[in-house]
């Protein structure tokens, strides 16, 4: 058995047919290969989207390889500013290349190159500026394959709507406890490994549905056995299994299990203020009978008379307490045996906070532009300065170019002045607008004030010219002073 070789990449699918799981997204995606080897397809980008560790990369990986295609991959590592990818995806979207043998790939020859954006999602921090059209424009005009992975789809889509209308979404499921199970014993019995069914099962049940780690799990209790039982995987079973909210949502409403949702309040990692609004958000849906709801609310208030002490006097003691209130409590306050059917609600609050995180972030990145551009501070230009340049950049087309090139605004900051999505056509002709006008300007913006008599202007204050300088005298001998007073025996 080689200890050196890490297995996750040992056993790394290396085809379509042996990634496990999730056969309808593979199916899928062959299709829409297939699509591109016949010609140009309907849709020129694809995203899979999906949990980590359940075969995304892998599979966008195995496809490369299947088809024959190269590869252009950009993944989080990588700096995904708009120019990066212009430079690295988009260009490859366009150009011929060589492949890693050598070989000179051409369209023609039905040679393609798979462009791939790993981790799409995290694409909009302020140092990713100015990808998002960038990336509508590759998914628009690319003529190779374009691969967009994500693990919240939301969170790409929101940005654009071309990444609902103009791309096949994949979805990736987690595998089953007996598709791991199976590559599990693959693995054994290539390593040369007996273990136990029971073993196995432990293992894939303890993953959660993530294969990576499952075969990490696997590789770590073989280290120095050839046979491996249900003992062995001892520590594995007692491992904490992080839950999600979901999980501990439904323990409080629907199991009628006052202990276990306690339990599970300590093994999910939320803050108490956060599962306080989850359950919140979900106790008017789940209780319909008004003394349960009254019960349930009577829990919850005095979990947050709790929180609001661990706020006043920093004991975080009390955080007990209020978990035992919000879990244990409000499961018992359910005195009907009905239960609701309906999908566990994400809160309302997280989610509008979810979508105005990208909006406050262009409004902060804007609002500094401003203040250099201004000589005025952030919270100044936020207060005072931002609503009024936004109505007048709305109506003044002249305005609008010379703010956006001086001030150097870029998509994300002129859709927020105008409210509309950063890759919308009356975006680009405005950007378009403002590169002509730093063409052809020579000289900065000087306002106009047509309804001022000249009178009342101010005057131009030209700059007097400074003197020449004056040619240097030299310098005049030095002449040593007569002592005063009496003189003294030694000056002779």
């Amino acid at each position: 058995m080689d200890v050196c070789a890490d297995w996750t990449e040992k056993y790394r699918p290396k085809t379509l047919s042996s990634v496990v799981g999730n056969p309808k997204a593979v199916a899928d995606l062959t299709a829409w290969a297939k699509q591109w080897a016949a010609g140009t397809p309907r849709y020129k980008a694809a995203v899979l989207m999906g949990s980590p560790g359940i075969g995304k990369t892998t599979s966008a990986e195995a496809l490369a390889r299947d088809m024959g295609w190269d590869i252009i991959e950009m993944n989080a590592s990588d700096q995904r500013t708009g120019e990066a990818i212009k430079q690295t995806a988009l260009k490859g979207a366009f150009s011929n290349t060589f492949g890693e043998d050598g070989e000179f790939l051409t369209t023609r020859d039905g040679k393609r190159k798979l462009i791939v954006l790993d981790e799409a999602d995290s694409l909009f921090g302020n140092a990713d500026r100015g990808a998002m059209p960038v990336i509508v424009e590759l998914i628009r005009t690319s003529k190779q394959p374009v691969l967009l992975i994500v693990n919240d789809f939301y969170e790409l889509s929101r940005k654009s709507a071309a990444i609902k209308s103009e791309t096949l979404q994949i979805t990736f499921q987690k595998p089953t406890s007996v598709s791991i199970v199976k590559a599990l014993r693959n693995i054994c019995r290539n390593e040369g490994i007996e273990a136990e069914d029971e073993v196995l099962r432990l293992i894939a049940d303890n993953s959660n549905g993530d294969v990576r780690a499952a075969v990490r799990d696997l590789e770590s209790i073989s280290m120095g056995r050839k046979e491996l039982t249900a003992e062995d995987a001892s520590e594995l079973s007692n491992r904490i299994i992080r839950k999600n909210i979901y999980d501990l949502m439904y323990s409080i409403f629907r199991k009628n299990d006052p202990f276990g949702a306690r339990r599970l309040m300590m093994d999910v990692d939320e803050e108490p203020r956060t599962v306080m609004m989850w359950v919140d958000e979900n106790l008017p849906y789940e209780y319909r009978d008004p003394y349960d709801l009254y019960r349930g609310y009577n829990q919850l208030s005095r979990a947050d008379i709790f929180l609001g002490r661990v706020s006043r006097r920093q004991y975080f003691g009390l955080w007990s307490y209020a978990g035992d209130l919000m879990s244990a409590g409000v499961s018992t306050a359910k005195r009907n045996s009905s239960y609701n059917r309906d999908r566990i609600r994400f809160p309302m609050y997280l989610s509008k906070l979810s979508r105005s995180k990208g909006i406050r972030a262009t409004k902060a990145a804007l609002c500094q532009k401003l203040a250099d551009y201004t000589h005025n501070s952030t919270k100044r230009v936020s207060q005072d300065i931002l609503d009024p340049i936004r109505t007048i950049f709305r109506q003044d087309p002249e305005f609008r170019s010379v703010l956006v090139h001086d001030a150097m605004l870029d998509e994300d900051d002129v859709g927020f002045l105008l409210g509309e999505k950063s890759d919308s056509k009356k975006v680009k002709e405005i950007m378009a607008e403002a590169a002509e006008y730093g063409k052809s300007s020579s000289k900065a913006f000087e306002p106009v004030y047509p309804d001022i008599p000249e009178e009342f202007r101010a005057p131009i204050i030209e700059k007097e010219p400074e003197p020449e300088p004056k040619a240097e005298e030299p310098p005049a001998p030095k002449t040593t002073e007569r002592p005063k007073g009496q003189r003294s025996l030694f000056d002779f």
